[in-house]
């Protein structure tokens, strides 16, 4: 499952054939380092996104082919020219982390489909593209695990994003179910509100369960972790509906008694 700041992108598990362990590894200090960028600190939004720009011109020089410098993008470049992996996916991330610079507001759900589609699904691709199961199907199935991955995240982290002035809950829905953005400020859990958690759940419930038949396509370990991370992502969507959405007091997290109960689902997928 994701660990450090409760990103949801895959990190390299002890579940992991060791051969994958370090390009994976390479994949989340970047996409890690950049999403940092974007978020933590007191930056202006400015230097956040001359930053990442910078990133991009180290992209830039991997794809020519020439060399790159430092414990992010030495050890990237090498795993990118050792796995082919896709270059313009990782310009994907980079294209998320900066809006989420300048991007506080989400009109609707396709709008929050298409952030997911450049902050989450890449890592996925990314991954079937290290054990050579990148096939239109398996994309397709990897997109809704990771996007539904992002928006279990949101919805858990709905507090923590207002305080850096961020809705991700689309606004036609807010207004649908009469919330309004001072409900979310104020942590108001009325019936209302109760409603919009609950049917923001089942959809992302729904779309997990829809790509979840990738886990019988990947090969040995990398099945486990991934049957690990959908059912760690379903987890928190159940403490979620389970608080009723009050996740300005209840914030849903994994704790030491789901594992056994996680290993229990993942036998069973």
């Amino acid at each position: 499952m994701p660990v450090d700041h409760y990103e949801n992108f895959p990190v390299a598990s002890l579940l992991l054939p060791k051969r994958l362990r370090q390009p994976i590894e390479a994949i989340y200090r970047f996409a890690r380092s950049a999403d940092d960028i974007a978020d933590e600190g007191e930056a202006e939004a400015a230097e956040r996104l001359a930053d990442l720009a910078a990133y991009n011109a180290q992209l830039d020089r991997i794809a020519r082919g020439e060399r790159v410098e430092g414990p992010i993008f030495a050890p990237l470049a090498q795993e990118i020219s050792e796995w082919k992996l896709p270059i313009q996916l990782f310009r994907d991330l980079l294209d998320a982390f900066s809006q989420d610079v300048v991007k506080t507001r989400y009109a609707d759900y396709a709008e929050v489909l298409d952030y997911c589609r450049r902050s989450a699904n890449p890592v996925g691709r990314l991954l079937l593209h290290l054990v050579d199961r990148a096939t239109p199907e398996n994309l397709e199935r990897s997109d809704a695990i990771c996007s539904a991955l992002q928006m279990a995240n949101f919805w858990q982290d709905v507090a923590i994003d207002w305080k850096k002035d961020r809705v991700y809950l689309p606004q036609d829905e807010l207004a649908r179910f009469s919330v309004s953005e001072s409900q979310i400020a104020a942590g108001r859990c009325d019936a209302n509100w109760q409603a919009l958690m609950d049917f923001q759940n089942e959809r992302t419930r729904a779309l997990m369960h829809s790509g979840a038949p990738l886990v019988h396509a990947l090969p040995g370990r990398m099945g486990w972790e991934i049957r690990f991370t959908v059912q760690g992502g379903l987890t928190i969507l159940e403490k979620t509906r389970r608080v009723r959405g009050d996740v300005f007091r209840h914030r849903p997290q994994l704790g030491p008694t789901d594992w056994l109960r996680l290993c229990g689902r993942a036998l069973m997928m």
